[in-house]
């Protein structure tokens, strides 16, 4: 079995994966948003679906079988703490490189180029030039304005006004009628 190893390719697609995770997840993620955990979440998830995936393909188990089981390991472990559509895209990458590389059937040249365009989809698409101009916050206020909901253009500049900056659109996610907070998601041009 130890033979296998080394015959079947896992370690060249190891080297691989863990090349692209790194990638992906410090080359990217870790350098723009500076979010240690869950780079930390991301990397050893990578490195444990890998693991498993590597497993699961070595015997008579079914890939769709095998998604089910990562699916509702990532529910289990995902839904205690809110994370953002940014962090749960950059897990998923990271999941997705693992996946690709731990297939058995596939040829090294066809999972370098399908992680490449991972990889650069995700420089590409997260780029902060891209979207440089518009850029969000999590704000709580300690005063429900009356018009919040009635007037969403009132709000938006009242919120203009508070910030300091150009509101371009904005979310309420929570609001409090007791402690009169509000909870808001606020995007802004710089």
């Amino acid at each position: 079995m130890l033979e296998d190893l080394f015959t079947s390719g896992v370690i060249e697609r190891f080297l691989l994966n863990v090349i692209a995770m790194t990638c992906l997840i410090f080359g990217l993620f870790y350098s723009r948003y500076r979010d240690k955990e869950l780079v930390t979440a991301a990397s050893l998830f990578n490195i444990f679906a890998f693991g498993v995936l590597t497993i699961l393909g070595s015997v008579e188990f079914s890939l769709a079988a095998g998604f089910g089981l990562f699916a509702i390991l990532a529910l289990f472990t995902l839904r205690s703490e809110q994370i953002s559509k940014i962090e749960i895209t950059y897990f998923f990458g990271s999941i997705a490189i693992a996946v690709v590389c731990s297939v058995q059937g596939t040829t090294m040249p066809f999972v370098i180029v399908v992680v490449g365009f991972v990889l650069i989809g995700a420089y590409v698409f997260d780029h902060p030039r891209i979207l440089k101009s518009v850029d969000g916050i999590k704000i709580t206020l300690d005063k429900i304005d009356p018009d919040a909901l009635s007037d969403p253009a009132k709000m938006r500049t009242d919120l203009s006004e508070r910030l300091g900056v150009e509101v371009m659109t904005y979310q309420i996610i929570a609001l409090n009628y007791i402690t009169d907070m509000a909870q808001i998601n606020v995007f802004y041009r710089k």
